[in-house]
């Protein structure tokens, strides 16, 4: 899926620049916990600034439903972009009118501003009003570089680019070109991964996949729900119902590999248990346990699928990371996802708990491309247009 890039932009100095990135980041008592999202956005806003435009950044943070909330105002992240930008950068308080107006007026060229949290305007939900229409009369250009942000029908990713010349930033052509590198240029053996808990974004990604995917490799909610569709008692484990029929529909397909031994155990890691998964539907776990980690002879299965792939595709933990001694499982295969994208295959990986893990474990480098949008991405890798690519790509036809 191509969108012109900003490198197609001629001169742009002292033009108004107006960049939708995803700066939606973990913050505690004014600090910013993880700043990947702010440095995932350096290569295109650095971009602008060495052309000398005037740089106006919007993003949202958090949920605060149309309403200011001032726990979510946007100045901690400006100063912390600041820093690994090492220049100023204005956090203005406001997000449209006369005071931004000024602002930009006042900007120099090469300078930076960060509007106020789009989310503190209600017409930012789902492009209602003229949110958009406003927001396009403070700039003379548009770029949409957060792809995190990519699939949603929001006034700042949808509502500015029928207004005027728009643009795909570097970070979001990089993710559209890794991804479609899994979906169109696919190499044998071709690996996926799904965990998670997200049963149906999972569905769709599978489906798309399977034809070219050599191998299938599930945990997480999805294998427990197949599970339970087959008859198996999975206690307390999570279990979408609404997606059982599906879950068994596609678990049943020859390339999907199910565990064959799970982690059985309380939510608080004191009692644990292996169980092997028998070929006719027996009780796993009974009430007050649940399915939370893939068992060891499961890690050695889809090791040795791993190991040889040329491809790879993972989104989704494959257990209860968070409490040890769930996270082995999970921690195994991301350390031999890792270990094969050094050279012996293209990895990919996305999601939140995926990041995470990846984050936690410093293997984040070995990949090939890290997507920054866990719901973006499966909705991209499941064949759907998103709205704010779609948007920029209706500017080029």
């Amino acid at each position: 899926m191509k969108c012109v890039s900003i490198k197609r932009l001629q001169s742009i100095e002292g033009k108004r620049v107006m960049v939708r990135v995803d700066f939606n980041v973990p913050l505690k008592r004014k600090v910013v916990l993880d700043d990947a999202k702010l440095r995932a956005s350096l290569p295109t806003i650095q971009y602008l600034v060495e052309k000398k435009a005037k740089v106006i950044l919007v993003t949202h943070l958090g949920r605060p439903q149309g309403k200011v909330v001032k726990s979510l105002q946007v100045q901690t992240v400006g100063e912390c972009l600041s820093e690994l930008l090492k220049q100023p950068i204005y956090s203005i308080g406001v997000s449209g009118g006369s005071v931004a107006v000024r602002a930009i007026k006042e900007l120099e060229p090469g300078g930076i501003i960060l509007l106020e949290n789009i989310r503190f305007d209600a017409h930012e939900k789902d492009n209602a009003g003229d949110l958009g229409k406003r927001l396009a009369a403070l700039a003379d250009i548009f770029v949409l570089d957060g792809f995190a942000v990519a699939h949603r029908n929001d006034a700042s990713i949808v509502g500015v680019a029928p207004h005027m010349p728009s643009y795909a930033g570097l970070l979001l052509q990089k993710e559209i070109k890794g991804l479609d590198t899994i979906l169109k240029h696919p190499k044998s053996p071709f690996v996926v991964i799904m965990g998670g808990i997200k049963i149906e974004t999972k569905i769709p990604v599978i489906k798309q996949l399977l034809p070219n995917a050599d191998v299938v490799l599930v945990g997480g909610g999805l294998c427990n729900t197949y599970l339970r569709g087959m008859g198996y008692g999975t206690g307390d484990s999570v279990v979408d119902m609404d997606m059982k029929r599906l879950a068994v529909h596609y678990g049943k397909k020859k390339k999907v590999i199910m565990p064959v031994d799970v982690i059985v155990g309380d939510f608080k890691g004191k009692h644990t248990r292996v169980v092997e998964i028998q070929s006719d539907p027996h009780q796993i776990c009974g009430l007050g346990e649940a399915i939370l980690d893939i068992g060891p002879k499961t890690i050695e299965l889809f090791s040795t699928y791993i190991q040889k792939a040329k491809m790879i595709a993972w989104n989704g933990a494959l257990g209860y990371f968070e409490q040890k001694p769930y996270q082995i499982g999970t921690f195994a295969i991301a350390e031999l996802v890792a270990e094969r994208s050094k050279g012996g295959a293209y990895g990919v990986i996305g999601g939140g708990e995926t990041l995470q893990v990846m984050e936690i474990l410093g293997l984040k480098d070995s990949i090939d491309l890290v997507s920054t949008g866990g719901g973006a991405m499966l909705q991209y890798l499941g064949g759907e247009i998103l709205p704010g690519i779609a948007v920029l790509q209706k500017k080029h036809i």
